[in-house]
């Protein structure tokens, strides 16, 4: 772990650490930071966030105990319905392309983040983005890797724009070659000189709307001036003693807290973390509650979720009930209630406040289609709807799609954590385990967050990718059950990638853990003297 009395930035890019302790040490509150190093990995990790993109944050105020909320996700075009995308002959939902665009909301996400809790002044956050924007930065391991794929850079050569952008010389960066993008560092500057009325009004609207044009979308200047971040209340749960936060639909933190009460209904193994009995209960938990958040979770402007019956421990007695301890379950329904890729961040500053704070544009490189003229993509977050006539997440102009986006907070006493693992659809099973291996198996953050995980998009089926870390004694008995495991080289990226900080506010100290599945680190904000 890193441990520290002073502030700590921890990112998936040691480049945005390090702009995030700085800005601490400028004395910057811990949204200040998270602004700075989330702005950097726009930059570093162009392929999983940026200005194009949504944001989600809980912030722990340490003079308060007061847990906020805020959803920053845009919703669909207006205009963008079945109907019209039935008369351009499309019957499934795009999953990339102008059509699966949606408002993006991070920037006025940041700007609401910081009218209430920043310190600095707005224009000063930007400067490390622009800097590396302007001046290029060094591609890292983890980026290059996923970069270089074949799918990615014939998703990229796709969109002229996108291909002058991200494939200088028509191909991909190397691992240490210089990266510069000159018109990502026009649009930061406009939104720190300008503020989110440049994105969502001024010139840099201007150029979404040109470039959604040139590409037959339905994106208009309402769509975008109209959209406003939402102040939302935490849910959570009681497990073993320690609460737990998410936020509530459209986002799928449900999905964890649901599979954590499941996993409650039983003690911890006395195998440990990687015998069979608690994989095996793992595993069957994250069927159960991905099966009911697929069904019930949608915006909650346009459907009522029913998440305090799923989140009670009745339902998840009844639920646990379902599971055989000898086999796998390959064929999993959604109960009955009653009633990416992405980048996740943390920063505790020096007065104990908290940041967890995650932003996406969704797949690599998002809908692949980047606004003309200012070096950024937009998301594909519309992939997220369904054309299904009575699904919850149907597409309609103006709804917020089923949303990935999940940062987590626990605590319990003078101990508070702030903490994500971001990866599309991974996120909720990744969070579940790395909170069990804390509190159920007494690991530090640091071994909690890289000990060896499962992975699974969806509850049909019985596959599942584990880490060949994981004991072969454990990996045999799973397969004996019926588990179907594909395995997979360790600290692999699409097992998740998290950050985590633990605040004692008993003691002042803070301890810091970042995920060797990223290019990161956490960094301690430096002593000045």
């Amino acid at each position: 772990m890193v441990i520290s009395q002073e502030g700590i930035a921890a990112t998936s890019q040691v480049l945005a650490s390090q702009a995030g302790a700085q800005i601490l040490a400028r004395d910057g509150s811990a949204v200040d930071a998270a602004i700075a190093a989330n702005a950097v990995l726009g930059v570093t990790e162009p392929l999983m966030t940026g200005l194009g993109g949504d944001l989600f944050v809980l912030y722990w105020d340490a003079k308060t105990g007061k847990l906020t909320g805020l959803n920053g996700s845009g919703p669909a075009p207006k205009a963008l319905s079945p109907e019209f995308l039935a008369k351009q002959g499309i019957k499934r939902m795009p999953g990339e392309g102008i059509h699966s665009v949606t408002v993006p909301g991070a920037v006025r996400g940041w700007y609401q983040m910081h009218q209430r809790f920043g310190k600095l002044p707005w224009k000063e956050l930007f400067q490390p983005a622009i800097a590396f924007a302007e001046k290029g930065y060094p591609v890292h391991e983890g980026m290059e890797e996923i970069w270089a794929s074949p799918g990615i850079v014939r998703g990229l050569r796709a969109n002229n724009e996108s291909a002058r952008v991200f494939l200088p010389g028509g191909k991909p960066p190397e691992t240490g070659q210089l990266f510069k993008n000159p018109d990502m560092g026009r649009a930061f500057r406009l939104v720190a000189e300008k503020g989110p009325d440049a994105f969502y009004r001024g010139e840099i609207a201007a150029a979404i709307l040109n470039t959604s044009q040139h590409l037959g979308g339905t994106m208009t200047a309402e769509d975008l001036a109209s959209f406003a971040p939402e102040w939302v209340e935490p849910i959570s749960i009681d497990y073993r003693g320690w609460r737990v936060y998410e936020l509530p639909p459209n986002s799928q933190g449900m999905a964890a807290l649901e599979m954590l009460n499941i996993m409650e209904t039983k003690p911890p193994s006395a195998g440990g973390a990687f015998s069979p009995e608690e994989l095996h209960k793992r595993i069957e938990a994250m069927k159960l509650a991905y099966s009911d958040v697929h069904r019930y979770v949608a915006d909650p402007r346009t459907y009522d979720a029913p998440v305090p019956q799923i989140l009670s421990k009745d339902y998840a007695r009844r639920r646990a009930a379902l599971m055989d301890p000898t086999r796998a379950n390959c064929d999993v329904e959604a109960g009955e209630p009653g009633g990416s890729n992405t980048t996740y961040l943390t920063v505790v500053d020096r007065e104990g406040n908290v940041a967890s704070w995650i932003q996406s544009v969704f797949g690599y490189f998002g809908s692949r289609v980047t606004v003309e003229g200012m070096g950024f993509v937009l998301q594909n977050r519309g992939g997220g709807f369904t054309l299904e006539p009575n699904h919850p997440d149907v597409l309609a102009g103006g709804k917020r799609p089923f949303h990935t986006l999940i940062p987590a907070f626990m605590e319990r006493g003078d101990e508070h954590i702030g903490f994500g693992i971001m990866g599309g659809a991974v996120q909720p099973l990744a969070h579940a385990q790395f909170v069990s291996n804390f509190i159920d198996y007494h690991m530090n953050l640091q071994e909690a967050m890289e000990a060896p995980r499962f992975s699974k998009n969806n509850a049909p089926g019985c596959d599942v990718s584990i880490e060949f870390r994981v004991p072969a004694a454990t990996l045999q008995q799973l397969s004996e059950r019926g588990h179907i495991i594909r395995i997979q080289r360790e600290y692999i990226e699409s097992m998740g990638r998290g950050q985590a900080i633990l605040h004692n506010s008993k003691t002042g100290i803070n301890f810091a853990a970042s995920d060797p599945r990223a290019d990161g680190a956490a960094i301690p904000e430096p002593v000045r003297p």
